[in-house]
């Protein structure tokens, strides 16, 4: 087993680049050396400075590689293409610069969707028109990602408008492995009501990246019944370190083994960044318990 492991600015809470809780990026870089990572992502587009050359000397100086940067956008909006597409030229010219060659794309979480996160049977899916759209916008993301030799891997999440199962098939259905690979993510899976595991193994021919996560059953099944938005779930602390919940990592292992897969794994656990002071801790304990399985 041979893939690297990175961690997330969303670890720190980290979603938006504009929350004024933040902690500093530098702060993000240090903890993730401090903790044992390989690598670290990006975070929410202009949360890092787009200088590259800057940002990957400070990262680099920790020992750390840039593995992928992130766009997470409304998709299906035709109000805000102009701007994901002028992002994505700026995004991916930055990675370009900086020798890094994945761009991972997400249908960001909506008020709509948020509250039915992990509740597919009452989610409202996109009608045809928009989820046109949705698609059109990610192949262009797509060609010009290609422009800079950057390969766009779509990830779905939870409560955005590609989670489910068969959002996921009609993506890839519409969608050619020419113009995107997958992202797939323990935890939104989980939270999607599919198994981790087999999925990795299911969706093999176009898995490109993988995220792990792990989910306290208990809060989870909180805020399911609930119904409370995603953001608040993460708040509520609906993830904990990897090995510690729902997820069955021995048999997540046993995928990764039976797929070959060997490219970077980054580790996430969202939380509201006012508590990102237990962050430190919380990711040594997903790292340790990595090693201890034989990641990285």
């Amino acid at each position: 087993m041979n893939s690297l492991i990175a961690c997330a600015p969303c670890c720190w809470g980290v979603e938006s680049a504009t929350n004024v809780h933040n902690p500093s990026w530098n702060t993000v870089v240090v903890e993730s050396k401090a903790a044992g990572y390989q690598g670290i992502e990006l975070g929410p587009f202009g949360y890092m400075p787009l200088e590259g050359e800057f940002v990957n000397t400070a990262i680099k100086a920790n020992g750390l590689v840039i593995c992928a940067g992130t766009l997470f956008e409304p998709l299906s909006s035709l109000d805000h293409k102009e701007g994901i597409l002028n992002r994505t030229h700026d995004l991916c010219s930055m990675l370009q610069r900086i020798g890094s060659k994945k761009l991972v794309v997400i249908d960001c979480v909506n008020d709509v969707r948020s509250a039915c996160a992990g509740l597919s049977d009452e989610a409202p899916r996109l009608g045809n028109q928009l989820w046109d759209i949705m698609m059109q916008t990610i192949r262009d993301i797509a060609a010009i990602a290609k422009h800079y030799d950057i390969r766009p891997v779509v990830h779905p999440h939870a409560g955005g408008y590609i989670e489910y199962r068969d959002e996921i098939d009609r993506m890839l259905v519409d969608l050619s492995s020419e113009e995107v690979g997958l992202c797939l993510d323990t935890g939104h899976l989980y939270y999607a009501a599919m198994d981790p595991a087999k999925s990795l193994i299911e969706y093999a021919s176009r898995l490109e990246y993988v995220h792990f996560k792990d989910i306290n059953d208990a809060v989870f099944s909180d805020v399911i019944e609930s119904k409370v938005g995603f953001w608040a779930a993460c708040a509520q602390g609906v993830m904990c370190p990897i090995g510690e919940g729902a997820i069955n990592y021995a048999e997540v292992q046993l995928a990764i083994d039976q797929i070959g897969y060997s490219d970077w794994i980054t580790i996430e656990q969202e939380r509201d960044p006012q508590n990102s002071d237990g962050t430190l801790a919380d990711i040594k304990r997903s790292r340790l318990f990595l090693s201890q399985k034989g990641f990285g």
